[in-house]
């Protein structure tokens, strides 16, 4: 190195830790500022004034909800819609309770099925303190399973203030052979009295059920059925939160998608009734005691890893009981859970892809998760943009892709599709500056799948980013965000969360057989950019079967693999028709909030007419012959107890 190339070196290091500086100023002053603001704002909260109006805020904030509601559903009669679709909803929730347990016929018949392979299950119950009334209902709840091969290993830590629960037990245990209970010496924790049950079994398949719990009677069956009949080594169910004396007074209907390994990650959306191979525990060893609180949590993502079927069960065939000392109503019962369900996802992504990831607690609850990647590497990417005039829409696009992203090694390439005013060349022109910036032009009629693969030929990047001309960056890392996900060997199409003009949400992923033509429809569509989504759905990056090509990542390779998007999909569904083939393919597709877009889409538009509306059906008929078996089987993340009317996750 020469003196000239010195001096130049050490110039650019004095101008980088001049900035640095700056920016460490800055950072502090800032700080500075939030801790005054939280100073003068713990004041206030806890002023006399502050107290006295809290019936004038309750008041303000019905308003607001109200005033939200009627923007959001249009007039009047849109909320009588929604109000009479809840009411519905409630009486489609009763279905899922005592009603659904089989009658006298059926629950005979079940008993008396025999199974090419009856296997006996295993389930494990570790005791503590358990209060009488949910111990013998639990003991009660096992004995009228319909499918009679089981046993229950009962495990007891209880002190000596509560030796009822042993009376108990071992009253219910004289008169039932498979009832297996045993006091221990010490209280070893969950993790420990729960390794403990589990030395006590002899069955072919374990499952794990909590002491202050309720089953279906028909559970053992249904799982017995789909072992059978699917070779699954790995089940789990829907579930019902209830509380007070009766599983009819439901909190919280959760019905789950089929696997999805990115929702697990997220959130324990599994969580109750798993049974699973004992082969496959043994594979993956006991439970740790490292996660306790979070145990489950732990050893579901470890089992579902080596698991060869994961299957679900479509109907809610659990009952989880909330009560002061439980998860199910306030997870600070439990504090530490939080951090060991954190140590657990870490530690599991860390066995899976050697990645240290930092995992954190989101707005929506303690327990879900935002998971965040490091990148591997920052590779160059493509943003693909189809342009035809609209000179607004485009220079707010770009310039905010330029303005705001800290992801900088990235290429645009503008495709000009037979634009025809003045402005939008002029702008063309005044983009040649840009060394990052490039306009190719395609003269052929519109085709938004050919423009697209056309653009995608012009690109250097090893991933391509497609964009549409009407969309502005919110979140400044917002290709961070996609990246992360996509460079992921098992992940393909990664979209992000984008939102209407009115901050209501346009896309946070994509449903096939969703909507009036039974094709494929968002979710969530037209909720508040604030709201939590379906069970914390908007604050946790998931498996979807598509996303929309209004933002797509997804890599060169995976995108030449499938064969870009199909030109018979002229203007809808040839994202999604691309995102399917990318599945068969056996990748992931994955929708995230936290890359955040606005999309000056009009939400207005209504439906097609003359033409348009005939090429569209067109095009739906054509989606639906080409995906007919996928159609037919349902979207794997959207449970058949919803309805595909709406977006919403209305019960049936």
């Amino acid at each position: 190195m020469d003196n000239q190339e010195q001096m130049d070196y050490k110039k650019l290091y004095e101008a980088e830790r001049e900035k640095t500086e700056v920016l460490v100023s800055k950072i502090e002053e800032s700080e500075k500022e939030i801790e005054e603001l939280n100073f003068k704002l713990d004041r206030i909260k806890g002023s006399f004034a502050w107290k006295l109006a809290i019936p004038l805020r309750k008041g303000l904030h019905f308003y607001e909800k109200t005033r939200d509601r009627l923007t959001r559903y249009g007039s009047i009669p849109g909320i009588m819609r929604k109000v009479r679709s809840k009411l519905q909803e409630r009486k489609n929730m009763k279905r899922h309770g005592t009603a659904s347990f089989p009658g006298p016929e059926e629950a005979k018949a079940q008993r008396e099925t025999v199974f090419p392979n009856m296997v006996k299950f295993s389930i494990l119950t570790p005791l503590y303190n358990t209060p009488e009334k949910f111990l013998t209902e639990l003991l009660d709840c096992v004995q009228a399973q319909t499918y009679q091969n089981w046993e229950l290993c009962l495990a007891d830590g209880s002190d000596s203030e509560h030796a009822y629960v042993g009376e108990i037990c071992r009253r219910y245990a004289e008169s039932d052979a498979r009832i297996k209970y045993q006091v221990l010496e010490h209280n070893e924790g969950i993790s420990g009295n729960t390794n403990e049950c589990l030395k006590m079994a002899t069955g072919d398949y374990i499952a794990l059920l909590d002491h202050d719990d309720i089953l279906h009677p028909a559970v053992l069956y249904e799982y017995a059925k789909v072992i059978n009949e699917k070779g699954a080594d790995y089940i789990y169910c829907d579930e019902i939160t209830f509380e007070g004396d009766s599983i009819d007074h439901m909190i919280v209907l959760h019905f789950k998608p089929d696997f999805a390994v990115d929702n697990l990650r997220g959130n324990n959306y599994i969580c109750h009734f798993s049974a699973f191979s004992k082969h496959l525990l043994d594979e993956t060893g006991v439970f740790r005691s490292q996660y306790d609180g979070s145990q489950d949590h732990d050893m579901i993502l470890r089992l579902t890893a080596k698991a060869k079927l994961v299957y679900h069960v479509p109907k809610a065939l659990y009952y989880w009981r909330s009560h002061k000392a439980s998860v199910a109503q306030d997870i600070n019962a439990k504090t530490y859970a939080v951090d060991a369900a954190k140590r657990a996802v870490h530690d599991h992504i860390k066995d899976v892809y050697g990645m240290d990831v930092k995992v954190e607690s989101t707005r929506a609850f303690p327990t879900i998760f935002r998971i965040r990647y490091p990148l591997l590497e920052r590779p160059l990417i493509s943003i693909v943009i189809p342009n035809k005039d609209h000179m607004e829409d485009l220079s707010r696009c770009v310039e905010s892709i330029v303005n705001k992203s800290t992801y900088e090694n990235y290429e645009i390439v503008i495709v000009e599709n037979n634009s025809e005013t003045k402005e939008i060349f002029d702008y063309y022109k005044a983009l040649e500056h840009n060394p990052k910036i490039r306009i190719v032009k395609y003269e052929g009629e519109f085709n938004y799948a050919k423009i697209n693969n056309f653009g995608v030929s012009f690109t250097n990047g090893k991933y391509v980013l497609l964009l549409n001309n009407d969309m502005k960056v919110i979140t400044r890392d917002w290709i961070e965000e996609l990246l992360m996900y996509a460079q992921r060997p098992d992940v393909a199409a990664v979209g992000g969360k984008l939102y209407y003009a009115d901050n209501t949400i346009q896309h946070a992923g994509i449903v096939i057989g969703l909507g009036a033509h039974r094709a494929a429809g968002h979710t969530h569509y037209k909720d508040d950019k604030m709201h939590l989504g379906y069970m914390g759905r908007l604050c946790y990056a998931q498996d979807v079967t598509a996303v929309t090509g209004a933002c797509l990542l997804v890599s060169r390779a995976q995108y030449d693999e499938v064969g870009g998007l199909d030109e018979e999909f002229r203007v809808a569904f040839n994202d999604v028709d691309f995102c399917l083939k990318l599945r068969h393919a056996g990748y992931l597709n994955v929708f995230t909030p936290f890359a955040e877009l606005y999309h000056y889409e009009s939400k207005t538009r209504g439906m097609e007419e003359g033409e348009k509306q005939k090429r569209f059906q067109q095009e739906v008929d054509l989606f639906r012959k080409k995906w007919k078996a996928d159609l037919d089987a349902g979207d794997p993340y959207f449970n058949p107890n919803f309805s595909l009317d709406y977006s919403d996750y209305t019960i049936k």
